[in-house]
């Protein structure tokens, strides 16, 4: 059994064959666009945290692998230990080189080397020397005034050096990227730019701005741009700067991968984690009051996953927990899937509640208040079945508290539920109920 969902693993020669997301087609408008545009461009792919945009540009980079085009990738949270993105993303570039861009390439090494190089200015020279020679200090003190215009004169020379280093590294680059003898573009993706440090992932757009604005090059980041926004007003200390203004100067396009239907996800995690090793075991399916188990539990999965804030990250740990929750139930117990599927949903969703609910802190009245605003936004269609589940909930949870008196609903007389099981004053726990 599964417990936790790996990496797909991408294929060489149908790098989408493994998605189940039905992918394919965005990658081709995006491989269009990068195609069309080849004169370079910054494109900002930008969808939430967990919504599976790493797996889909490592997907693309395949197909656009296959389609002649050169690509690097680079994951920019894995590499911002370093405080130089300069040499992390010139590192990159060396996957592409070959007989006719080796020498090109060194010559970016050696422009972006003087790009990083600080003059030493000789005011400051003095004044180390002074840390363990006490005339030479004295001698800088003395010549503070000479001291200072000598600093400032070389810090005027070390930007200008670092200004003609700029220009001729961007020369080099355009050489570099013209010595490719390839008429489409280099696509360059810069991936999870915004879980990086604010300081760190300020400085990668700063210096594709910079140093790398230069045709036959493409950029592709994957970015939330919610969370890119709160790395730039960190940076610079502020809640008033405009960051849609502000990110405008570094992306010229972004794209959105439309998000996925919640039914085919769900089928595919029911499938992944073998969801049916239990619910259509043997010993299961000779009892027929189980034999809606498998449907309700998809059907509840469905219909929570198309509302409320449920990221493909969030369905997956939520379908990993309520299968290892699962384990530990006996094939012959009574497991009421949905209202499992459901606390689990509510204890990594909405916690403040399933701590209520698990403390019984709640009258039984108030529980479905509480589970009627959940279940208020869920398409029409399943009204009837989250109905079902209102009842049941409400049933088990008065079943374990002790709140006998209340009226509740019943779906069915022929199916043995916790809610009758209420109504006649039984005191059953979940764990415990077992068909003999």
């Amino acid at each position: 059994m599964k417990i936790r969902h790996q990496d797909l693993e991408i294929e060489e020669e149908s790098p989408f064959a493994t998605c189940q997301l039905n992918r394919q087609r965005y990658a081709e408008v995006l491989t269009e666009i990068v195609d069309t545009y080849a004169d370079g461009f910054v494109l900002a792919i930008n969808n939430e945290w967990g919504t599976g945009k790493t797996t889909f540009v490592k997907m693309w980079r395949q197909m656009l692998s296959n389609k002649g085009f050169k690509t690097v990738y680079f994951n920019a949270w894995e590499n911002d230990f370093d405080n130089d993105p300069l040499t992390a993303i010139v590192a990159e570039l060396k996957n592409l080189t070959g007989k006719n861009t080796e020498k090109v390439y060194k010559s970016i090494i050696e422009k972006g080397a003087a790009i990083g190089k600080a003059v030493l200015p000789s005011a400051l020279k003095t004044l180390s020397k002074g840390v363990v020679d006490i005339e030479a200090a004295s001698t800088a003190v003395e010549n503070l005034t000479k001291a200072a215009t000598e600093t400032f004169d070389a810090q005027i020379k070390d930007y200008l050096k670092k200004k003609d280093s700029m220009k001729g590294f961007r020369t080099k680059l355009e050489e570099f990227v013209a010595a490719t003898d390839d008429e489409k573009p280099i696509i360059f993706i810069i991936d999870e730019l915004d879980r990086c440090r604010p300081d760190y992932a300020v400085k990668v757009l700063e210096h594709l701005k910079h140093f790398f604005a230069v045709p036959g090059i493409v950029f592709a980041l994957t970015i939330d741009k919610g969370h890119l926004a709160a790395a730039v007003r960190g940076f610079y200390g502020t809640e008033s700067i405009d960051t849609d203004e502000y990110l405008r100067r570094f992306i010229d396009l972004e794209y959105s991968i439309p998000s996925p239907s919640s039914e085919e996800f769900t089928k595919y995690l029911y499938s992944y984690y073998e969801f049916d090793q239990f619910f259509t075991a043997e010993t299961r399916r000779r009892i027929d009051d189980f034999r809606h188990d498998s449907t309700n539990f998809i059907n509840m999965a469905s219909s929570l996953f198309s509302t409320g804030p449920s990221t493909l990250r969030q369905m997956e740990r939520i379908m990993a927990r309520t299968r290892l929750v699962l384990n530990l139930f006996r094939l012959n117990n009574y497991v009421f899937p949905e209202v499992l599927l459901l606390m689990v949903y509510l204890s990594t969703t909405k916690p403040t509640l399933y701590k209520k609910i698990q403390k019984e802190e709640l009258s039984v009245q108030e529980l479905c208040d509480e589970l009627e605003i959940l279940f208020l936004p869920i398409n029409t269609k399943t009204r009837g079945f989250l109905l079902y589940v209102l009842a049941e909930v409400a049933g088990l949870y008065q079943n374990q508290t002790g709140q006998y008196g209340e009226q509740l609903i019943e779906r069915d007389e022929k199916h043995v539920t916790a809610v009758e099981a209420g109504r006649r004053g039984e005191r059953v726990r979940i764990s415990s109920r077992r068909v003999l």
